[in-house]
């Protein structure tokens, strides 16, 4: 069986659509599946219209994205888990890949996001080129959309608590160490959102004070608003 794995925070206008995205998905495919909605201290309808798309809801009040994905993960009963962002839209073609690449012996892997809407250009300018690093790295910071094993995924010691941030980056360093990580050609669409509500010196500042705080500035949410703060106008999701 595969475990789809959505985390979610309030996120009603994107919920749907991620499962349905899921579903028409795995269409092609004679699989059976199972997707489990994480619902993290949701105050909006995210609960309900996941529950009327037939998905397993799961109540948590952690608000902290890593301890959501692993009530998530002991939840599933799949031999492959997909970690997908409840505002991420996956296809049938990136989940045949990881599929493909699992079961060739691959740990796990994901998906290179695509945003959508309006970006600014900064945005647009540096993107191809992390993408490409990436790439040649074999290195994936983001976790819209991460599939592994579950015997990688317990190998792995699932996503690390202590972490209210980049705990997608250091779950695919454990990755790596059981193999090759992989990642598909094929691309996800994820929200561009929280680009949209954040400057470029602010984003800049986050990314700096994680470099110079290390793992300490990841132990709370204290400056990590980026996450953790509610998106500054939701017309724009």
């Amino acid at each position: 069986m595969i475990s789809f794995i959505v985390p979610a925070h309030n996120e009603e206008a994107w919920i749907g659509r991620c499962i349905s995205a899921i579903r028409g998905g795995l269409e092609s495919l004679d699989e059976p599946y199972e997707i489990i909605v994480v619902d993290d201290a949701s105050s909006d309808d995210t609960a309900s219209i996941a529950r009327q798309q037939s998905a397993q809801v799961v109540r948590v009040e952690h608000r902290q994205i890593s301890a959501t994905r692993n009530a998530g993960a002991r939840q599933s009963r799949g031999d492959i888990l997909f970690f997908v962002d409840a505002d991420t839209l996956v296809n049938a073609p990136a989940i045949q890949s990881a599929l493909r690449a699992i079961r060739a012996g691959a740990p796990g892997g994901g998906c290179v996001p695509r945003f959508e809407g309006w970006l600014p250009l900064w945005w647009r300018l540096t993107v191809p080129l992390g993408e490409r690093i990436c790439r040649w790295l074999h290195f994936l910071p983001s976790g819209a959309c991460l599939f592994c094993t579950r015997s990688a995924y317990e190998m792995a010691g699932g996503f690390n608590e202590d972490y209210y941030a980049a705990e997608d980056v250091a779950f695919v360093v454990t990755l790596k160490r059981q193999g090759r990580f992989i990642i598909p050609a094929e691309t996800v669409v994820t929200s561009g959102r929280k680009i949209r509500a954040h400057s470029f010196l602010s984003i800049w500042w986050l990314f700096t004070r994680m470099i110079l705080l290390g793992s300490r500035g990841l132990r709370s949410r204290r400056g990590l608003e980026y996450w953790y703060e509610p998106e500054r106008e939701k017309a724009k999701l």
